[in-house]
């Protein structure tokens, strides 16, 4: 069955429950006045039925729409066909607090309406994955089920089709001392332990909009103070965040909140780290980091934010060195833009011609190719990574022992306002 057939169904059996929970509501209502009843109060009621019907299909719930299935079958244009929930909107402050009502600033908002409209998409399907996600990751899963739970969701919310829509990197499920850049290859068999910390950092892209949000699950609450602090220092970067801040001044308050918190393990009182070699950045069309870095301790940068940027505001803490250092087999890698190179191996060349084809300047994993049936490529992909042509992006980790902890939103500055794209009611 195609995924429109699938989807169909879906709405279909929604519809059909929808009326018979009304009727079974009706029947209750009209269950103490028996004696009343008559035709006249009969059509009455089927009229005020269809009526909730129509409702019920209009109704938006807040940030994630009621209806979606349990299989995340069902794409979130059809819940949402007119428009989609706008993310967590602040006002300016300061200098900048009369952008909020100033008609030229609102002139110029309206200017990015397309952009707003694909961010809001990418962001709902972000939202509803994750939820699924969030449901039913646990103790006893391998790396590769969650994996492809979290991007065959995404795929279907976001109706993939190539440049159009689609994942906008690989979902990153990196765990403990590992701090990012890990999924699995084919044949991992890593599974989640009772202990684990697991950071789950992946994106939804349409039109080449990406959104890109992190989180992480624990299942010990003694890791609740690293998961505590790792999200107030997220939300303190979303608050400094604005036009015209500057990157360092971003980075310093992050800095100063994270470090603010410690945690104990196995009686020892640990300081919590920001891991000063990670930070955030900004977002381009098709391009996951588009030059600008946004540090997580006070670093000196006198870059200033702009209007009309777009940015993923991500902080890692840890209990370790809160510095990390390549380690283990690559599996994340993006087409280097600048390059012009031709490869000569014809392996080299056939794989370039893939990419090209299918990812662009998006990231993709080895399992993205893998998916596509190609194969014996691992001699084609050396050779465009030894010649720069595509760059390999290995997993990132602290030092062995230590536990780390991410969480990640996309925001835009418009003109008028900031809106945090990717806030959900989880974090």
């Amino acid at each position: 069955m195609s995924t429109a057939e699938q989807a169909a169904g879906a709405t279909e059996k929604l519809e059909l429950l929808t009326i018979a929970n009304n009727e079974a509501i009706e029947v209750g209502k009209d269950s103490d006045n028996e004696e009343s009843g008559n035709e006249a109060e009969t059509g009455a009621s089927k009229k005020k039925k269809k009526n909730k019907k129509r409702n019920k299909k209009k109704k938006k719930a807040g940030l994630g729409a009621a209806g979606q299935t349990d299989t995340l079958s069902v794409p979130v244009s059809q819940l949402f066909p007119n428009s989609y929930p706008e993310g967590e909107i602040c006002e300016y402050a300061d200098d900048n607090r009369k952008r909020t009502t100033d008609e030229e600033m609102r002139a110029k908002d309206r200017l990015n309406e397309k952009q707003i409209f694909d961010l809001r998409r990418a962001a709902e399907v972000h939202r509803q994955v994750r939820r699924h996600a969030q449901s039913v990751i646990r103790p006893g899963m391998d790396l590769t089920t969650i994996a492809d739970t979290i991007e065959n969701g995404t795929r279907t919310l976001v109706e993939a089709n190539g440049f159009e829509s689609g994942i906008g990197f690989p979902t990153g499920l990196s765990i403990n001392h590992c701090a990012a850049h890990y999924t699995p290859n084919a044949g991992d068999h890593v599974v989640i332990q009772n202990d684990d910390v697991l950071k789950v950092d992946f994106g939804v892209h349409v039109n080449g909009h990406i959104i890109d949000s992190a989180f992480t699950m624990s299942w010990n609450d003694r890791y609740a103070p690293l998961l505590d602090a790792v999200k107030d220092a997220t939300n303190t970067g979303i608050r400094e965040a604005g036009i015209d801040v500057r990157l360092c001044d971003v980075g310093a308050a992050i800095q100063e909140v994270m470090e603010s918190y410690e945690i104990e393990l196995d009686g020892k009182t640990i300081p919590i780290k920001p891991i000063r070699n990670l930070c955030g950045h900004n977002i381009g069309p098709y391009k996951i980091h588009s030059g600008k870095s946004v540090p997580i301790v006070a670093n000196g940068d006198q870059t200033r934010m702009e209007e009309g940027e777009l940015f993923a505001i991500e902080t890692f803490g840890s209990t370790g060195n809160g510095y990390v250092h390549e380690e283990g087999v690559c599996s994340h890698y993006a087409k280097n833009d600048g390059a012009f190179t031709n490869p000569r191996i014809p392996s080299a060349k056939k794989l370039l011609q893939t990419i090209t084809k299918n990812f662009g300047t998006l990231p993709f994993c080895r399992r993205y190719i893998d998916r596509l049936g190609e194969s014996h490529y691992y001699l084609g992909l050396k050779t465009l990574v030894d010649s720069d042509i595509v760059m390999a992006y290995p997993p990132l980790c602290d030092t062995k022992g230590s536990y780390t902890a991410q969480f990640e939103h996309t925001l835009i500055l418009r003109p008028t306002v900031k809106e945090v794209l990717s806030r959900g009611d989880d974090y």
